[in-house]
């Protein structure tokens, strides 16, 4: 049980050294008397060019290397398909292999996050700490006319340890998809980062413009720190369980070691005296090194053979996914050319909107969505869901909040057909922002090598399946659109085989894909209520272990997440510092 790391105990253990976790040993290792390591299950990948470089994007997709490659089980209401969650594996976590998309919700989806139970997890916090986290580097040009290039700098972080920067020039796909978009009756944000994102906007990337690298946890958080005396980080060591006290007569269990495997051993790491575990190891592994470590609901502690520590029915429940799906369009030989450069990652042009403005059908539909809900409430509903399901109500009720997002992709995009080199492609991307669908995430047995059983249940609910619908017809309506109508010679796929809403629905449940925005598996909730932990991130039944990840976001917001965990690490920083002084 030797610790191959040069200090026995520590102040914070952190279980992940991925987007939030780097972030937060930054931080508290920002004090010179606090210690802190970090137990990472992947490698370090330190400049490696596949994560580096914009243009490598897909490099480390589907590599075992750099991508866990977990898979959900088969899918009932999805033609019983399987897919493939990709999620970053080593220092960096996802921030090392996402697409590079740096956007914010708006204000209303924070908002509801506090109205669930939640004092302190509102848009003005978000603001603050999502701003701490930034650099903002304006577009490189003096052109004030430059289309899309328009920002508010009180919007925009100054200096932040993540480099955020507009591509420039400007990429003539977004603005054939952001014109189009206006034509169609959208307005242009002069800036999407202050609460309001309905209408059409040119997200910033998390490239560093300087040498047009790739900017996240590991270069913007861990590169300032990894030379302090106070900082260990350890790479593959995957964390099996936390160990608790055994005294009786305590308010909460309190934890006070890690064990870990590094190198085929069996390890531990101690916690000092008034020392707290921090777990960030993300949606799909936190409520499995809880399982593993006796916190969760009987029945599943049960099944694989582990000693109940602490009861708690929400931890692997509330499981939330953005879905996509993708419409691909041949591109007129006389269109631009759809090159980026080299600081362009390539998904900058964004538009949301709500479900009023994607269909002059919006009213039967909302009648439809509460029809469901208020059918669904006749049966057995977890705690709290109810609560959920009305705040997503209210959203679609009110034509300010939006339901849709699209976004433009300049190239060919679709698990279907195939490109032909000699044309030019182009494809509209479509994002679920809030489904009413729930899935799980449980531990499968007690081998902590073991990845979890993931069950998102797409479209258990079935109007997550007729938002989809309507977003691929809302993007028809673009494709009849100038100036894109001109600018198309036909639509690859799904293509003109597909034109009922019935036969659109079974294209769905065929090729729509995850987004890679799991939230909800430790969600922060009251405790009656299937929360896992409370409005300070700590786990309910402990006196020092909290989550700080995405798992912790309750309700899913109309926003690609990276910003977001930042964020949440952020705050999470500030409470545990408070709670020391």
């Amino acid at each position: 049980m030797d610790l191959p790391i040069p200090e026995r105990e520590f102040d914070f253990v952190v279980i992940g050294g991925g987007t939030a976790g780097l972030a937060v040993a930054s931080r508290l290792t920002e004090d010179s008397a606090v210690h802190v390591v970090v137990l990472e299950a992947g490698q370090a990948h330190l400049g490696d060019p596949k994560i580096s470089r914009p243009e490598q994007v897909t490099q480390t997709f589907g590599d075992p290397q750099y991508d866990w490659l977990f898979k959900t089980e088969k899918q009932p209401f999805s033609g019983d398909n399987e897919y493939t969650w990709s999620r970053g594996k080593g220092l960096g976590g996802s921030s090392a292999m996402n697409y590079f998309c740096w956007t914010k919700p708006p204000a209303a989806d924070v908002d509801a996050i506090e109205k669930l139970g939640n004092p302190g997890w509102n848009w003005d916090e978000y603001m603050k700490y999502s701003m701490r986290s930034e650099t903002f580097h304006p577009p490189a040009t003096d052109d004030p006319d430059a289309p899309g290039l328009s920002f508010e700098p009180k919007f925009r972080g100054k200096d932040g340890p993540i480099h955020s920067s507009i591509a420039f020039p400007y990429n003539d796909i977004d603005e054939l998809t952001q014109q189009t978009l206006v034509n169609k009756g959208l307005r242009r944000l002069k800036d999407p980062y202050g609460g309001d994102i309905t209408g059409v906007s040119t997200a910033s990337s998390n490239v560093n413009p300087s040498d047009y690298t790739r900017s996240y946890a590991a270069t913007g958080y861990f590169e300032s720190a990894r030379d302090r005396p106070n900082l260990v980080v350890l790479t593959e060591a995957m964390v099996s369980r936390v160990l608790f006290s055994e005294k009786t007569g305590e308010e909460g269990k309190t934890a006070t070691s890690v064990e870990y495997i590094h190198e085929g051993r069996t390890c531990l790491v101690h916690i000092r005296a008034q020392g707290e575990v921090i777990l960030s190891a993300g949606a799909i592994q936190s409520p499995k090194i809880l399982e593993l470590s006796g916190i969760g609901r009987p029945e599943v502690l049960a099944a694989i053979g582990v000693d109940m520590k602490i009861q708690l029915d929400g931890v692997g429940e509330n499981v939330q996914e953005h879905t996509s799906m993708d419409v691909s369009f041949e591109l007129a030989r006389s269109f631009p050319s759809t090159a980026k450069p080299p600081s362009g990652p390539g998904i900058t042009a964004f538009a949301y909107l709500p479900l009023t403005a994607a269909t002059s059908n919006a009213s039967a539909l909302i009648d439809l969505a509460v029809e469901q809900v208020q059918t669904r409430c006749l049966g057995s509903l977890a705690p709290g869901l109810k609560e959920q399901l009305d705040l997503q109500l209210d959203a679609l009720r009110d034509d300010t909040t939006p339901d849709f997002e699209v976004v433009a992709f300049p190239g060919f995009k679709s698990p279907v057909s195939t490109p032909d080199p000699a044309k030019r492609y182009f494809t509209m991307v479509t994002v679920l922002n809030h489904p009413f669908s729930r899935g799980t995430i449980h531990a499968k047995s007690a081998d902590p090598l073991d990845h979890p059983s993931i069950d998102p249940r797409y479209f258990e609910n079935d109007f997550d399946l007729e938002l989809h619908v309507q977003h691929i017809k809302y993007i028809r309506g673009l494709a009849a659109t100038e100036p894109m109508k001109s600018a198309i010679v036909r639509e690859v796929d799904p293509g003109p085989e597909y034109i009922s809403d019935e036969d659109i629905r079974e294209y769905i449940k065929k090729y729509h894909w995850t987004t890679w925005h799991t939230i909800g598996s430790c969600s922060m909730l009251p405790k009656e209520k299937n929360g896992v932990v409370d409005p300070e991130l700590k786990v309910y039944g402990t006196t020092n272990l909290r989550v700080v990840d995405l798992s912790v976001i309750p309700l899913h917001i109309a926003a690609h997440t990276q910003t977001t965990v930042y964020m949440i690490a952020e705050k999470a920083v500030d409470i545990i510092r408070g709670n020391r002084t």
